[in-house]
């Protein structure tokens, strides 16, 4: 075989491969499905009847109020029974003294946001946005100075918000509330809630309920409970928040171990008592429903957050 020819035979391979190549690209395209408009759950209509949008639920709607407890037809069905209201919780990971874990207002919110929603009748809970503004982490600041921290800029926190509230206007919710648990979420709560107002014109309403964040009035509360600080203890804690985390998991505020080490107390309040905390437990929690349902009524009232108020004492 000549030396002239193998680049010849060399090209005419190439060019056949690539030719073979283009072919079956072109036959798999042509052979691949485009998508069933009636599909829904992961899957193809044409696959299994349970991928249809109108397929029937096979199983009874749990006793759930939360979106990542509940299957696509869960949340489908219960949309279509009227709970066209959604509750976002944002909550943070922080330094909360000896006792209370670095995940406080979460499973403050956990409780909450059950007890908001269940009681409201007609609204479900988003998952808890578990990390919020905190501090700078270059250098540490706030409560980024603890380790166990983690913060978020402000920029990130507004475009998750929206993110989450266009998803869940995009699956037909005609509500979408916001309510934070700590200080740094409420601005960039207010400013996303105004903002998609503004653009969305009120459909749906999106509104932050700044009534939920009020510790004054809770421990103002809990004070005709017969909750009362004999002497602060100087911690980033205290009855009420301690007692809103016992009602969601007693393990959260180290509760047996405190009650074994003889430090079951918080500002001079004994908590040792499991049964008088489980029953205040349940008092701050069910106040705290009562005060913040009353408040999205009216934000709903006024088609979006209402009027900045006197801010009063967070946690």
């Amino acid at each position: 075989m000549s030396q002239t020819f193998l680049p010849v035979l060399r090209r005419s391979l190439l060019a056949a491969t690539l030719t073979l190549v283009a072919t079956t690209t072109a036959d798999a395209q042509q052979q691949r499905r485009e998508r069933d408009p009636r599909s829904m759950g992961g899957g193809d209509c044409r696959d299994n009847p349970y991928n249809c949008k109108d397929a029937p639920n096979p199983l009874p709607a749990p006793n759930t109020v939360w979106l990542e407890e509940m299957t696509w037809m869960d949340v489908r069905d219960a949309i279509k029974a009227g709970k066209t209201t959604v509750i976002i919780p944002t909550g943070g990971m922080e330094p909360n003294g000896p006792w209370l874990v670095t995940g406080k207002h979460n499973y403050v919110l956990h409780a909450n946001c059950d007890a908001i929603a269940r009681k409201m009748g007609n609204a479900l809970c988003a998952p808890i946005v578990k990390f919020v503004p905190e501090g700078s982490y270059d250098p540490p600041s706030g409560h980024m100075a603890s380790p166990g921290t983690i913060t978020m800029r402000e920029e990130t926190f507004k475009a998750i918000l929206t993110d989450i509230t266009a998803s869940l206007k995009a699956h037909g919710f005609e509500t979408i509330i916001y309510i934070g648990d700590s200080g740094g979420n409420q601005g960039g709560q207010r400013a996303v809630a105004d903002s998609l107002t503004a653009l969305w014109k009120g459909a749906p309403i999106v509104a932050h309920i700044q009534e939920y964040y009020d510790y004054a009035s809770v421990a103002k509360h809990m004070e005709t409970k017969g909750v009362h600080k004999v002497k602060p203890d100087g911690l980033h804690d205290d009855p009420e928040i301690t007692l809103n985390m016992f009602a969601d998991d007693p393990k959260s505020v180290r509760y047996d171990e405190r009650v074994k080490a003889g430090t079951a107390s918080i500002d001079g309040f004994s908590l040792a008592d499991r049964k008088q905390m489980t029953a205040l437990a349940k008092d701050v929690v069910a106040f705290r429903a009562t005060v913040t349902t009353e408040a999205i009524k009216k934000a709903i009232a006024n088609k979006g957050t209402l009027p900045l108020p006197a801010r009063a004492r967070g946690n």
